[in-house]
Order: C-alpha cells, then structure tokens, then sequence
C-alpha cells in the first residue's frame, strides 16, 4: 500500500496494552472533528470556550438550509464541515466552509429512507484520516472519496453484495478506520458480519461472520465499534448481540468476547447506544437504559467472569451513547437523567436532571469548557455546568427538531438538525 494513504494515527492511551487509535490531528485535537465522537471517540474535547445560551437567532454565527432531512453528526477536518445528507431522493456527501458556504456536494446513489421519525437514510457519520474520506448509507451504500474535492473513489452496496438490513429500525453504525482499511459491523437478524475493504480501492480485504444466537432483536445492534492497539496489534472492539468483542484487525477473527449482559434472556434488548472507551476500560450501556457497566480490554477467550469490572444497575442510557472526559463518565437517560462515573470503579461521583418534559433525548451527549450539552428531540438543546457536580445552566430552542450530537470545534458549537446546519458562537 503507498504510504501517502497509511493512516497516521495517535495513541490516546496505552493501559495494560491498549490504546485507542485516532487520525492525526493537523493543529491539534481543538482543529478537528474527524468522526461522529470527536479526535478520540469520546464524545469530548479538553480545550475552547463554548457559549451556554442560544437559539436559532441568538448567538448565531450563521446558518445554512439542508436538502432534505438527515440524522448524521458533522465531522470537521481543517476548512471543511462535512455531512452525509439525502437530497433529491439520493444519498450524498455535503462540505461547508467555515461561513456555511457549500464548497462541493456528492451523489452516491439511490437513498433508502428512514423509517422511525427520528431517522432517515443518512443516520450514519462520515469519518475521515486527514488523506481520504468515507461514508455509509441505510441504503447499503459504501464509498470513498478524495477529502479536498469529494470526489468519488469507489463505491460497493453492502445490502445488494452480502446480505439485506433486517433491523426494525434505521441502521445508525458509521465506519471506522485502521491503517489499512474501512470497517463496517452489520448486526441483525441473520448473517452478521465485519467487512474490511481497501481505503484506496475499495476492495474487499476481509469478511468475518459474526453470529449469535439471541432472544427476539437482541442480536441487532445500531453502535458504533472502535479501533485500539491490543497486545500490540490493531484490533476492533464491536458491541452487539449481547456480546463486546475484539478482533484482529488484519482479518477480522476473534480475540476474546465478554458476555452475561442479558442473563434472564429478555427479548427486545436490542443495542443502541455505542460504547465508549476510558484507557484500558470499556463503558457498555445495556438493558435498555437500565443497566452499565466496566469491562477490562484484556486477556484471551471467553473473560465473562474475568473482565468486569462493575455493574450499576438503575443507570444507564438506551440511545445516548455517553460521553468521557478525565476519567469520568457522563451518561445521558432517554428522560434527562445525567449521572457522572468514575470510569474506572464504576462509582457514581453525582446525579443530576434536566427538566422533565415529554420528549426524548436521542442524540448523544457532548462535554467542552466544563459544560454537558444534551440535545432533546424536540430541538432544545439543555446545558449544565459539571466542573464541580451538576447545575442546570440553560435550555436553547432551536426551532427544530435535533438528533445529531452538538460537535465543539474552534469555540463554535455545530448543531445539525432537521433544517439547517447551525454554526453557534459569541
């Protein structure tokens, strides 16, 4: 492979051998958003000054209309804003420059539209290596393209070359990278799988069956994996089908598997919110909200007993995926709930609320300047202060309904919602 498109990647972390991998990052982890979490694929950035109120006049920087409506998190790569969008019954890739100005747009194909009132055809991110670009589609559309101009590389269909999406709602996994390759996970009914394919080309560099047998829905799964250094290789950690796996990077095969996170084999315990890395620990949100828990990236096999560390029961999140930021844990409730963990023990540091209201919170939720950002679905936006417990701070209406995570770059807030494209700042 030519070097010029090797993935350049940091380490975040290195505890008991692993470390999460991202893009270098061109001026800093401040410059860059370069996949739906952030640098490091923690929902979190340690620098900027980000406002507290606003709306969708106040404290506007600019705004720009949106072809049609999409579900997808911006991600930021230098002078670029990018999005997966449909627009005219097709999916594309979208860039703005930093004044909402489009700079170019992409057509991959034809969409698949979204189903759930809080979905769409684009409900994936796009994600970026400082070099190429990628994204992936509800339709089964996967495609590479030149970052600068975003024109299209390659393209496959998942859905049309292995097997079709049997999911009861709308997939929301994005990609993810290794040096090499883009990784999708597909986990559903039937065939489940992690697909490698060459970020060049698009070949396909690996195919591995990942099937488990679950009570009714159990086995789908709507997270986002990670890619880490294990043991001194690049490995995938997956979460999906009541089971959190690593696997060699290189050709897809197992390394160990964590299990017992459905033990009364409940039906329905389908997995939405992603998992989320601290150092050496994974944080996995299971149960429909009502669970969570600490598992160890460690060792080989089977380390159901071995590997967990804690379990709370009560606390947890189903579509939030939470966020981390110097060790600590802040998880998000469908309702509003907030409760901050130590990422480590698993103890719970404070709770707190935010006001109750009829509406859910599907987005996930993002900490800057010492602030909890958590949009609702109905497009208010809530946020606390959490530098020392939890203090409600304001509630932003954006005149929109909101499913994407707020992304802090640059000390502006990005907000993409069903309309616009916000860029928020003082």
């Amino acid at each position: 492979m030519k070097t010029e498109y090797v993935l350049k990647t940091k380490v975040a972390s290195l505890v008991a051998g692993l470390a999460l991998l991202s893009p270098a990052l061109a001026g800093g982890a401040e410059a860059n958003w370069p996949n739906w979490r952030g640098a490091d694929e923690n929902g979190s950035t340690s620098s900027g000054s980000y406002v507290a109120a606003f709306d969708n006049e106040k404290n506007v920087k600019w705004k720009t209309a949106l072809p049609a409506k999409g579900c997808s998190t911006p991600i930021v790569w230098k002078d670029q804003i990018i999005i997966t969008s449909p627009s005219d019954g097709n999916d594309t890739l979208m860039s703005f420059d930093w004044n909402g100005k489009k700079r170019w747009q992409t057509t991959v194909g034809g969409e698949r539209a979204g189903k759930h009132r809080n979905g769409s055809g684009s409900n994936p991110s796009a994600i970026t290596d400082g070099k190429l670009l990628f994204a992936y589609f509800k339709s089964g559309n996967l495609a590479g393209f030149t970052l600068q101009q975003g024109k299209l590389l390659w393209k496959t269909n998942l859905q049309e070359r292995f097997v079709r999406d049997t999911l009861y709602w709308d997939i929301g996994t994005s990609p993810v990278l290794t040096a090499k390759h883009v990784v999708l996970a597909v986990m559903h009914s039937g065939e489940s799988y992690l697909a490698a394919f060459d970020k060049r080309t698009g070949e396909l560099a690996w195919k591995e069956s990942r099937n488990y047998e679950t009570p009714v829905e159990c086995d789908h799964s709507y997270a986002t994996p990670h890619v880490v250094l294990y043991q001194g290789r690049e490995a995938i950690v997956v979460w999906g089908a009541e089971r959190l796996t690593i696997h060699d990077a290189s050709n897809g095969e197992l390394f160990w598997t964590c299990e017992g996170f459905n033990p009364d084999k409940r039906g329905n315990w389908v997995q939405v919110a992603s998992s989320v890395l601290d150092g050496s620990m994974a944080i996995v949100p299971y149960g429909r909200g009502k669970h969570i828990a600490g598992i160890e990236l460690s060792g080989e096999g089977n380390i159901t007993q071995s590997n967990r560390k804690w379990t709370l029961t009560g606390t947890g999140s189903f579509v939030p995926t939470p966020a981390v930021h110097n060790g600590k844990v802040y998880v998000l409730g469908d309702r509003g709930q907030v409760a901050c963990l130590d990422a480590k023990t698993g103890k719970k540091l404070w709770d707190g609320q935010f006001p109750k209201h009829r509406a859910s919170y599907y987005a996930s939720p993002t900490v800057a300047d010492g602030k909890l950002y958590a949009p609702r679905e109905d497009g208010v936006i809530m946020v606390a202060s959490i530098s020392d417990g939890f203090k409600f701070l304001s509630e932003n209406n954006m005149g929109e309904r909101i499913i994407a995570t707020t992304v802090p770059v640059r000390d502006q807030l990005l907000i993409r919602g069903e309309k616009h494209l916000f860029c928020i700042a003082k």
